[in-house]
Parts: structure tokens; C-alpha cells; sequence
């Protein structure tokens, strides 16, 4: 991986896999800076092109120059994820962010059960994003009401969901695979699903494997990134 200076400013598209407890606006600064300080230049820009959460992993797509301009086109692609979520037990952000609020029991799932459950989360679903998300109404993000101990009514929204495939079932951990698109929150899934099964459910992992045509095997690592820079520096 060897760039030029004015390469960068021309535009490219970056392949990151991004690292656990990492924001994107983090990764995104990250970067920005690296290659400032590598080029010794003042200004660049560099944006990512759809968010991940901090517990989440895998593919951000990170453009720069006047690929920026790209970024609205890369967001609207379908996504692929995996992870593993947790059933009988709920958080209030519907992940590990937060601790456990209330138990369900489990001892009425089985294998056919969980399996024919995700055909009513198969295309075209209504779905609530969570109130831990960065969301905003009446101006203000929706983890802030959150964080306050404020009620706030969160209008669901439509989104598609064109697989959602059960990989691994080891009660009461359950494997997913889901290909969806722009706008779809994989916590909800992972809360809604639980509750499908009349038990609750939290997601526990989550990894972007693809973007559109982009596959997080091609991906680069921060570190890789920076000692590619490094290079260029000496």
C-alpha cells in the first residue's frame, strides 16, 4: 500500500477493519492525522461511509479527498454482518454497552423454533432504532434522553432485511449472519428477535463483513496503515 500525497487529495477509498472499542469519528481522526503527519500537509478531508458502533468490528470504508464526495453513494449499499446474540436477558441499548435489566426464560426454545423465527424478520420490516443511538430528535441525540432518564417515543421505520440466516445455536448463545440495508440496526434485530421467541435477547458481537461489492478480507489494519505511512515519511 503506496500513496502519493496528491493521491490522497485526488481521492481514495480506504478499506478499514475497524478495532473493537474504536468509534468511526475516532478512526476517521486517526487516519486524517497520519496522513497530515506522514505529508507534513495542513488540511485534508477524510470521512467514513457508514458508522459502526464501538463494540462492533470490521469494515468502515474511509474516503479521502474528493472521494468524500463518494461517501453518500457507499452508504446506501447493502451490508453484510455476523455476530452472536444473547437470549433471556435484555440491556437497555440492546448490546453490552449496558448491563442486564430483566431475564426471560429459555427453556421452551429449541433448534426449530429459533430457525423458523427469522422469516419474520426477512424483508421489508418495520423496526425501532435503539434509544442508545446517535440519532436526533427535537435536536438532541437519542442517548442523550437516554443517559437522563428521559422517556422519548422513537418512531419505527422501515427497512430490508434480504437474509437473516441462524449459523450457530449453543443456548443461550445463537450465531447470525443478516445482509440488510442502510438504516438497519442490528441491536434492534437481535432485541426484537428475543422477543419473537417470548424470551429476551441482546446482542453480544457484531462484525461488517461487506459493503456493497466491498469485503472486509481486503481490508487494512491501522497498524498496517500506519507503517505504510511510515515509508513514506522516511
Amino acid at each position: 500500500m503506496q500513496f502519493t500525497e496528491e493521491q490522497f487529495k485526488e481521492g481514495q477509498v480506504l478499506l478499514f477493519d475497524k478495532p473493537l472499542n474504536w468509534t468511526s469519528f475516532q478512526l476517521v481522526n486517526k487516519v486524517r492525522w497520519l496522513i497530515r503527519k506522514a505529508y507534513k500537509i495542513k488540511k485534508i478531508k477524510v470521512g467514513h461511509a457508514g458508522t459502526l458502533d464501538p463494540l462492533a468490528t470490521g469494515l468502515l470504508i474511509i474516503c479521502t479527498g474528493r472521494f468524500t464526495k463518494r461517501i453518500e453513494a457507499f452508504m446506501g449499499q447493502e451490508k453484510e454482518y455476523t455476530g452472536s446474540l444473547v437470549l433471556g436477558a435484555t440491556t437497555p441499548s440492546y448490546d453490552l454497552e449496558t448491563e442486564i435489566e430483566a431475564t426471560f426464560p429459555t427453556d421452551h426454545l429449541n433448534e426449530d423454533l429459533i430457525q423458523n423465527a427469522t422469516a419474520q424478520f426477512t424483508g421489508n420490516i418495520q423496526q425501532k432504532p435503539p434509544i442508545f443511538s446517535a440519532l436526533k430528535k427535537e435536536g438532541k441525540r437519542l442517548y442523550e434522553f437516554a443517559r437522563a432518564g428521559e422517556a422519548v417515543e422513537i418512531p419505527s421505520r422501515e427497512v430490508q432485511i434480504s437474509e437473516f440466516e441462524i449459523t450457530r445455536i449453543e443456548l443461550p448463545e445463537v450465531d447470525f449472519r443478516v445482509r440488510c440495508s442502510k438504516g438497519t440496526y442490528i441491536r434492534s434485530l437481535a432485541h426484537d428477535f428475543g422477543k419473537a421467541l417470548e424470551s429476551g435477547g441482546h446482542l453480544s458481537a457484531l462484525r461488517r463483513t461487506k459493503i456493497g461489492d466491498f469485503d472486509v478480507i481486503d481490508a487494512t489494519s491501522l497498524e498496517d496503515f500506519e507503517a505504510a505511512l511510515k515509508q513514506a515519511e522516511a
